[in-house]
Formats: C-alpha cells, structure tokens, sequence
C-alpha cells in the first residue's frame, strides 16, 4: 500500500490531500480564495500568494488529520510544479520540498494538466488507453493517452481557453467570478438559438474561443437593457460547448480510442457532459464534480501513477525541483 501526501498551489486554491495508491482518497482539504478575488473579478497573483502562505501549513495539517496518517506513514509527497501562478507554485513547492527534507520522504514534482485527467482514477478502476478532453480556465487540450500519465497532445487551444471564454464574457455580462457556474445555471432557462455565436473553424483537431468571446461584446453593444441574460448566457455556452464536442469526438475517431474522459474545471459544466454522453459512440467519464477543479487529491493520484510508470525508486531530490508557469506546449 502506498500513501502519498498531494499539495497543490498552482493558482487560488491552497490544497493537500491523502491518497492510497492512486486511487482511495483519504482526505482532501481545500481552502478557496473565491471570496477574496471575487471584487478584482479575477485571480491577482500576488494577493494569491499571500494567501497560501497563510494557509498551507493549516491545510496539509487538516489534510493528515483528517487521512488519520502520521509522517512515518506516508511512501512519497507530491507537489504540483506548473503550469501555473509562479508565486503560488513556489509556496506549494517549497512546503513540499521541507517535509521531503525533514521526513526523509521521496518528492515527485506533477504537471497540473497531468493531474487533472488524473482525477478520473480517483474512486474508479479506469485505465489507459482513452482520449481525454481538458478544459480548464487556463488550459484547453485534446490529449491520447496510452499509458498512465503519459499523453500525446494532438490538440489545443491557439488563444484564450475554455474557461477563460466563460470568465471573460461572464465578467461582461455582468455575472461575477467564477463565470462558468454562473453561465451554466443561467443557461438552463434560457433559449440557446437567440443568439448566433461563431465557432471558429481551425485546423486539426485545435480549439480558438477569443472569436466567441468578442462576438458576445459586440451583441452587447446594440443590445438594450435589461439584457436578456439566460438567452446570451445559453447561446454562449452552445457556441463553446459545441466546438468542444465536436473536435473531440472527431479526434475520438483518429485516434480509435476506447474512451473518452472529461477533465479540467469546465468538466463540470452539465451541458458539456450532457452533449457528450448524447453523441459519443464511447463511454464518457468524468470526475465528480468537487474533483474537476483544482484539488490535491488529483497530485497525489497522478504522483503515485508517475512513480508506478517509471518503475524506479524516486530519490529524495527535494532541491532538484522547480517551479514553471506556462506548459511544454506554451513555451514551444
């Protein structure tokens, strides 16, 4: 049995969890800063750090108190690395990299994307091969996996992400932050045919939502108030959602995956699982909702398959790890 101690940082959730082989999760504490970034409508990175400075002691207490786990039980910690906020990634990281030092524990750095997808063996028995569809505020990518932890992307995003299209038009709209809970409530009584958004046509299997995103702007600009919110926030989320659908069942097809896994914040968006389960001709899993965002369950899970993967001991390299904020694919 392995126990590995997860903490995650990477943007304005501060997070630590106990997770048993990959798959049970013992405990999984969170603290949200929502609240507190709500007035800035966004993330500002340096009031986030602040905050996880404050809390992350607390919260891997909480999280090996709650697990009922002593130091002396754990086999590994896990911290996620980037892509992310650098100042939030560097608290998580330098926690991590103390009690590596302190409990003689070996330290696994995780790629947050990595980790989210990792979310889906979390209280399931799924395993590879199956394509997976993450969407996120920061992220939007159509990734083959053939093992564990290591995946093919073979599409992305070329500007904003998902996520970041509902933030941005909820913020215009007028809805708070975060936007996707909102839209996706609103849009439930509304009519999702009032408004003609753009779906951008792009190569391959890539995604581009700032076209959406500026249409959305535009339509305000002639519109009187009151606006008519579920409509706009209905036919936003059609316009999104049906370009995710599509690229990714037609990358289903390329690829001959078995299955297809949600991941990512937007994950837990109803219509997104709702259109999938509909027109896929393969199972569609996804996390349960609370594991679609950020959490550290999701490190500790995709720590213990990494370390499976290789099938090597992970040395006690606490000062080799470093943080980064943007992915492999972003610096290319």
């Amino acid at each position: 049995m392995a126990t590995y101690l997860g903490i995650e940082t990477s943007c304005d959730e501060t997070a630590a969890a106990v997770v048993v082989d990959g798959r049970k999760i013992l405990s999984n504490c969170l603290l949200s800063q929502i609240d507190l970034h709500q007035k800035f409508g966004g993330v500002v990175p340096e009031v986030a750090a602040r905050e996880h400075l404050e809390s992350i002691n607390q919260i891997i207490d909480l999280a090996l108190n709650e697990a009922k786990v002593k130091a002396t039980d754990l086999s590994a910690i896990a911290c996620t690395t980037g892509p992310g906020l650098i100042g939030t990634l560097l608290v998580g990281l330098s926690a991590a990299k103390s009690l590596s030092f302190a409990w003689d524990l070996p330290l696994i750095g995780i790629d947050h994307l990595t980790a989210h997808v990792c979310a889906n063996y979390l209280e399931t028995d799924l395993e590879p091969p199956f394509l997976a569809l993450l969407v996120s505020g920061g992220h939007s990518q159509l990734m083959h996996f053939t093992d564990f932890v290591e995946a093919k992307i073979i599409g992305q995003t070329i500007d904003d992400a998902a996520g970041e299209a509902f933030d941005k038009v909820a913020r215009l709209l007028g809805l708070g932050y975060p936007g996707g809970p909102i839209i996706d409530k609103l849009a439930k009584t509304g009519n999702s045919a009032k408004f003609q958004f753009p779906q951008a046509t792009v190569e391959g299997f890539n995604f581009s939502f700032s076209g959406v995103k500026t249409a959305v702007l535009r339509c305000l600009e002639k519109l009187e108030k009151p606006w008519p919110l579920e409509d706009l926030a209905a036919s936003f989320q059609f316009a999104v959602i049906n370009a995710l659908v599509k690229k990714t069942l037609q990358a289903q097809k390329y690829t001959k995956a078995p299955k297809i896994v949600l991941a990512g914040g937007v994950a837990a968006n109803s219509y997104l699982k709702e259109q999938m389960q509909a027109l896929s001709t393969v199972p569609v899993l996804s996390p349960q909702n609370h594991l679609c965002t950020d959490n550290a369950a999701m490190v500790a899970a995709a720590a213990y398959f990494k370390q499976k993967n290789i099938k090597t001991a992970v040395g006690n390299a606490y000062s080799d790890l470093m943080a980064y904020s943007r992915s492999c694919s972003e610096q290319k």
